[in-house]
């Protein structure tokens, strides 16, 4: 079976976005570059900024046709980053509310990926 722990986000600035998540993660980036950036996450995932305009082949679409997702594990640690998140300035787009799966809020990062911190209900 394959596996996977890297995920790359195609960024227009990744200094903008290195700095940004930098401060999201609260970590520095294991390697940094004009035109990429990774981070390792304390999971063991990578991962990746890549500068849109110098990826090869040339990449289609837009940010925002998925999440970035990270799991909390309490209600209280969602308000808590929410908080955290709104006043820190990230774009949200979802306030927290109790979903089919459990509580969750929907940011944005600068290129408009979205970022989702969930609690998964116990029921």
């Amino acid at each position: 079976m394959i596996d996977s722990n890297f995920v790359i986000l195609y960024v227009n600035n990744p200094q903008v976005s290195t700095k940004f998540y930098e401060s999201l993660l609260e970590k520095q980036p294991v390697e940094s570059s004009p035109t990429f950036a990774m981070f390792i996450l304390p999971c063991g995932m990578k991962l990746g900024l890549w500068s849109k305009h110098t990826v090869e082949p040339a990449a289609q679409g837009c940010a925002g046709n998925g999440e970035l997702v990270f799991p909390a594990d309490s209600n209280e640690q969602v308000d808590a980053l929410y908080s955290l998140w709104r006043n820190n300035g990230l774009d949200i787009l979802q306030q927290p509310v109790e979903m089919d799966f459990g509580y969750t809020f929907l940011a944005l990062d600068p290129d408009g990926h979205r970022l989702r911190v969930y609690r998964l209900s116990m029921e």
